[in-house]
């Protein structure tokens, strides 16, 4: 089992989104995603969302919201509890990801990007402004067969 966490970080009606396009044998090679990564031992998911986004964009996030829980099931990758939140505010100034390209994207283009399609569910409850979701979605190789979602 994997633990991740994932953010979208919010300006001007907009998403800051990383394109992965840097690394070879990447899963989420060509995708857009938020930023975010893998818990390091004894973290919480807050100390994984603030190191990880300040490690991939520069930024020191100031102001953050826990949104929900996803979590990933696959015939082909580990299982993966990904722990997502959006943010609002931030100190710092963007550096380079060595992960792939950051580029700030408007919120009405997002489903126009190369997404996953659990991403795409996601996205749908942020727009929601649940406050806390649980969503369970089951791959067969990229292909998206199977989701639950609770909503609270």
């Amino acid at each position: 089992m994997k633990l991740t966490t994932l953010c979208y970080i919010e300006k001007n009606n907009e998403y800051l989104m990383l394109h992965r396009v840097k690394k070879e044998n990447d899963v989420n090679h060509d995708k857009w995603i938020g930023v975010g990564g893998k818990f390091e031992e004894n973290e919480t998911p807050e100390e994984c969302l603030l190191r990880e986004v300040y490690e991939e964009t520069g930024f020191t996030l100031t102001g953050y919201r826990y949104r929900g829980l996803v979590v990933f099931i696959s015939d082909r990758w580990e299982t993966e509890y990904m722990h997502l939140f959006t943010a609002d505010k931030f100190t710092g100034d963007m550096i380079e990801c060595n992960e792939g390209d950051l580029l700030w994207v408007p919120k009405d283009e997002i489903y126009n990007l190369r997404l996953w399609e659990g991403d795409k569910i996601f996205f749908r409850l942020l727009d929601e402004n649940l406050k806390y979701f649980t969503l369970k979605l089951r791959y067969e190789g990229e292909k998206l067969v199977e989701k639950t979602i609770t909503r609270y």
